[in-house]
């Protein structure tokens, strides 16, 4: 079997329908993809049952093909995939620990907010729950000094640095709710899924170090990262179900490509059909992003 040189993939939450800031990184995934003779992987991000929206899984796949983007293989479901999530954990050993800190306990400790907004772990319990204390959730302990310095090169943004220890603190790998935390799932998943290039919002930049530390210290491959601007509503709050994105006009799919084509900065002539559409886009994605 001849393994492509390029694997990527879109991998939504099931919130709700696909918006015009998610059509926009599934369509820059796809390009990505597309542009350079790959694989393209559907993976739903349903880890965090508590969010799911019943149905919606199918109606993102729904989306995906009234618009012309037909993934490769299989449609993968995180809920279905714990036992992965169980044995990367067990393979960390004692670079994870319990923590029985609350949010709040947290939020009191004022040593930082991280650039996703999330306030940076002090580490509390790094060296044990104190007394009284029950595991809330489990944790990554990240390095110190020099060591917890994580750097890539993104293609879109370019050279980015993150300074685990005081940027971050030790994060979450299981939730106190009981579910794997993103940062877990979405390592184990790439790796098993042999992705080789991640395109994805700018949202989930401040991610990556996280996930690049986690890769070494699982002994994975790390790859390929682009993350493109992600589209804001007025307020300049990024489009998401939660700030009240609504979902595509579907009776209008063409008008819809267009829109994220011209966010992407992708001039695209008015097309014949959405597939001379996808022909055009496709051209242009590999001049720009070769």
């Amino acid at each position: 079997m001849i393994i492509p040189a390029y694997i990527g993939r879109f991998a939504p939450s099931p919130t709700g329908p696909l918006h015009k800031g998610s059509l926009v990184a599934a369509m820059a995934s796809y390009l990505d993809a597309k542009a350079h003779n790959g694989t393209w992987l559907v993976r739903i991000e349903d880890i965090d049952e508590a969010r799911t929206v019943s149905g919606a899984a199918d109606a993102i796949l729904n989306d995906l093909a009234v618009l012309g983007m037909q993934w490769d293989g299989e449609v993968v479901l995180q809920s279905q995939r714990k036992a992965l999530y169980q044995d990367a954990f067990d393979k960390l050993g004692t670079h994870a620990y319990p923590c029985g800190c609350s949010r709040k306990e947290i939020a009191d400790s004022r040593v930082g907010i991280a650039s996703d907004g999330a306030a940076v772990y002090p580490g509390t319990c790094r060296n044990g729950l104190a007394p009284g204390k029950t595991p809330r959730a489990y944790r990554l302990r990240v390095p110190d000094g020099e060591s917890a310095c994580i750097g890539f090169e993104d293609r879109w943004v370019g050279r980015v640095t993150q300074r685990l220890d005081r940027e971050v603190g030790d994060f979450v790998l299981k939730r106190a709710d009981g579910f794997w935390a993103y940062q877990l799932a979405v390592v184990v998943d790439d790796a098993d899924q042999g992705v080789t290039h991640v395109v994805r919002g700018a949202d989930l930049l401040d991610s990556t170090a996280r996930q690049i530390y986690l890769q070494h210290l699982l002994g994975l491959p790390t790859p390929q990262y682009m993350h493109v601007p992600v589209v804001t509503n007025a307020a300049g709050e990024k489009l998401s179900k939660q700030t009240g994105a609504l979902a595509l006009d579907l009776s209008r799919p063409v008008d819809e490509l267009m829109a994220a084509a011209q966010f992407l900065q992708l001039p695209v002539s008015r097309p014949n059909s959405i597939d001379d559409f996808w022909t055009q886009a496709t051209a242009l994605w590999r001049l720009a992003h070769p």
